[in-house]
């Protein structure tokens, strides 16, 4: 078996909408027909028991090892959690010679998944170990590390199930809304409206005290300090307990909580220069910890967070507990499921000598033990959600300080008592301002209901009734679809539309001739007419089996050796 011209199809193409690889595979002799080679099916079988049934499209089609390649491809990505259904192997003209379509979600994994499928046909084929739970892994963490995060995704879903077409740009979390002149484009929870000035002010916690404080936001007192000895004279100044942590930092790094001696306020020091050289030293707000989102001019969700902890039971160790808590599948080291493992360093050793354990002490039954004063879940934390319970005072307060900022999506963290009394009368203040919050605290919370944070910011980027569509046109055909994309842009023209045109090439304009260099971004000549933002309509034609590069497609046939137009979307 010859596996040859592999190319992924991306967009709706002859054999579907889905997104998919497509190869050439050559078989030879009984490689025709796997019910001619003794055994074949039973060791594929047996060295990938999922395998599904081998049941060509056609079932009149004879099962050759080019289907076998096919159900292997799909039903690996399957098994690693891609949600794959589709795939299809055709017989061309030429004898033994079949093309061979899988979807795939994402392309780095569709293309590894097509790789290990062909060894493992061959190692059935010649009767040699093929290593099922290493290539699942490997696929699993390759899906991991380039699909996108829980924040980002909830927003692309939410985008979708409004019909507003998206495209990633990179492998990280930059992701465009919309073609030509109604794109809008995201990273993570920042999006085209997020003020460079307003995270520039949210990054500087001394900056955005002196700022929520002048709008009347209450805030806990403090000063930036430059070294051990001024954080020990700032922590008499604003009195003990206080709070150490970096001036400039997010996710919780190097913060550390309720302190009372002069030592804990020299190690907490310490800790936090490790992270970042500006450190700064505030009175300490007794209470829970909340993070309060606010999306445009609204409140939309409210979560508590615990730090991480363990709960004993009398017979294993702290560091064993820790590792059966972490053994849940919902935590992970990243980003990428609902929790996080914790972390067992420095600063969890420290908390647990405040509480007279080490790491290899025994709990009792039933005592709780913490091993972090802050409760960000990037270091274990959980959270419980509260949106329903949030006090209209104190959610003013949030949009007050997310508007004093100046972010259009901005996570508020408070300290306080309750959800239910306005900050005043409790004591409570606004600890920090976070640009680009991580969402999925609240999409997925540890305890209550997810909130619908993903079509909240949709609807803040884009008005209802509003897809971010332009109208496209992609010709495709043996002749005459130079002439058809020529007369086609220029009726939009005349209808005073800017209109960009491209053939695979070169890209034209309202603005003039235009020459593209093709980026990995920009797979199809239809995606380079609708990437500039000042395309009002787009007129595209492309070699007709490359797959049109667009996520929806009408398709109108001609008659051969004619083009063929068709009307993409509106």
């Amino acid at each position: 078996m010859d596996v040859s011209r592999i190319r992924a199809l991306r967009g709706p193409n002859l054999w579907s909408r889905h997104t998919a690889i497509q190869a050439i595979v050559s078989c030879e002799g009984s490689e025709v027909a796997i019910s001619d080679l003794p055994n074949f099916e039973a060791r594929l079988r047996e060295r990938f028991p999922e395998l599904g049934d081998l049941i060509p499209a056609d079932h009149l089609d004879t099962v050759s090892m080019a289907h076998a390649l096919e159900f292997a491809a799909l039903g690996l990505q399957a098994q690693a959690g891609c949600p794959v259904t589709f795939s299809r192997t055709a017989q061309t003209v030429d004898t033994g010679v079949y093309q061979v379509v899988v979807e795939y979600t994402e392309e780095d994994v569709g293309r590894l998944a097509f790789e290990r499928a062909e060894e493992l046909c061959l190692a059935a084929l010649n009767d040699t170990p093929f290593d099922l739970d290493a290539t699942l892994k490997e696929l699993r963490d390759l899906d991991e590390d380039i699909r996108l995060g829980p924040s980002t995704g909830a927003i692309v879903s939410a985008a979708l199930a409004r019909g507003i077409p998206y495209r990633r740009l990179t492998q990280g979390s930059l992701v465009q809304f919309g073609w030509g002149s109604k794109q809008k484009r995201i990273q993570a929870a920042e999006t085209s409206h997020t003020s460079a000035i307003a995270e520039s002010i949210a990054q500087d916690k001394e900056l955005t005290k002196k700022l929520l404080h002048a709008a009347g936001v209450a805030v806990p007192y403090g000063r930036p300090v430059e070294d051990e000895d001024d954080a020990w004279v700032a922590a008499q100044e604003v009195g003990l307990p206080v709070v150490v942590k970096p001036q400039d930092g997010n996710q919780g790094k190097g913060i550390s909580v309720n302190l009372t001696t002069e030592e804990q306020v020299r190690q907490a020091y310490r800790v936090a220069i490790e992270f970042r050289d500006d450190i700064m030293v505030e009175k300490f707000l007794s209470g829970h910890d909340w993070r309060l989102l606010v999306i445009g001019d609204k409140l939309i969700a409210a979560a508590r967070r615990d730090p991480p902890l363990v709960i004993g039971d009398g017979k294993h160790t702290v560091r064993q507990l820790v590792d059966i808590v972490n053994s849940d599948p919902r935590r992970s080291d990243g980003h990428a499921t609902s929790l996080t493992k914790i972390r067992f360093d420095e600063i969890a050793l420290a908390r647990l000598a405040q509480q007279g354990y080490d790491a290899d002490s025994v709990p009792p039954r039933g005592v709780r033990v913490v091993l972090r004063n802050n409760a960000n879940l990037s270091t274990g934390g959980t959270a419980t959600d509260v949106t329903d319970d949030v006090h209209p005072e104190l959610a003013a307060a949030a949009v007050a300080a997310a508007q004093t900022v100046g972010l259009d999506i901005c996570g508020i963290d408070i300290v306080c008592d309750t959800m239910l009394k306005p900050l005043e009368e409790q004591s409570g203040g606004v600890v920090e301002v976070n640009a680009a919050p991580g969402l999925r605290m609240h999409l997925d919370p540890s305890f209550g209901k997810g909130r619908a944070v993903g079509e909240a910011i949709v609807g803040m980027m884009f008005p209802d009734g509003d897809n971010a569509r332009i109208p496209v046109v992609a010709i495709a055909g043996t002749n005459g679809k130079t002439t058809t994309s020529r007369l086609i842009g220029r009726i939009f023209e005349s209808n005073g539309l800017r209109v960009g045109m491209a053939n695979g090439m070169k890209l034209s304009g309202g603005l003039g001739f235009v020459t593209v260099l093709f980026l990995d971004m920009m797979k199809s000549p239809v995606t380079a007419a609708v990437m500039l933002s000042s395309i009002v309509a787009a007129v595209c034609f492309f070699g007709w089996l490359l797959g049109i590069g667009l996520e929806k497609a009408g398709l109108r046939k001609k008659k051969r050796g004619e083009a063929r137009a068709s009307q993409l979307m509106y």
